[in-house]
């Protein structure tokens, strides 16, 4: 990041994303890296009322962040054909 501030979009709720995919050009030309920043809570103030949010640099970048349904089944081992 460049140090530029970025208007944040929201959603139909009002919230912001829980993930942001940032692609960042290779200077060789190769594949773009892709940072993921993941949505935190700021902290809280005084009476207990959550402040706001920030991002945090999710190092591993994992996908994940979506709906997570009651009925969904939990993801399914790898398969031993042995």
């Amino acid at each position: 990041m460049d140090g530029r501030v970025l208007p944040v979009l929201l959603g139909p709720t009002g919230q912001p994303p829980k993930t942001y995919r940032i692609p960042v050009p290779d200077a060789d030309g190769g594949p773009p890296t892709v940072l993921v920043y993941r949505r935190a809570p700021r902290g809280h103030g005084r009476l207990g009322i959550q402040r706001g949010w920030k991002y945090e640099y999710d190092p591993e970048g994992k996908a994940g962040g979506g709906l997570k349904w009651p009925w969904s089944k939990p993801g399914k081992p790898a398969d031993t054909d042995g």
